[in-house]
């Protein structure tokens, strides 16, 4: 048995290698990534003026949406009043519902203000910056 590899005719590309001097294929090559970076670079653009308009579509809903909700409690408080008001004054049933919408505000900004109170910032990052040897720092003496 021969195991010899069967001689393959040489096609362009091997006709091209060897009329071609290794400076003008670096020279194709180099166009070649070029091109193909610029290509890269068009799509990504493409792709995020597309997820940036998709993105602008949900945030205006997601705004339509909180003002609709406004409307709903606005709505629920008036009926609480005017249902409270078939059992006393109108005057003290709005005093009721606005007495309920302030206990509502001040449980919400006390509990924002203490988890606000709880962010730590970038302590990730401040504690890998702090690594950095002092050997990059030129003209200080390295303790």
């Amino acid at each position: 048995m021969s195991s010899q590899i069967p001689e393959v005719p040489p096609g362009e590309a091997h006709q091209k290698a060897d009329n071609t001097s290794l400076g003008d294929l670096l020279g194709e090559v180099t166009r070649d990534l070029s091109t193909l970076m610029r290509q890269e670079v068009e799509l990504a653009k493409a792709e995020a003026k597309q997820s940036a308009t998709r993105a602008g579509k949900a945030g205006g809903m997601l705004a339509g949406a909180g003002v609709a909700g406004h409307f709903v409690l606005l709505f629920l408080s008036l009926a609480l009043m005017f249902a409270l008001g078939a059992l006393m004054p109108l005057g003290w049933a709005a005093v009721i519902v606005a007495v309920i919408w302030a206990i509502i505000a001040a449980v919400l900004a006390s509990t924002g203000r203490k988890e606000l109170k709880q962010i730590k910032g970038m302590p990730q990052t401040g504690e890998t910056l702090s690594e950095i040897p002092p050997t990059l720092k030129p003209g200080e003496v390295n303790r």
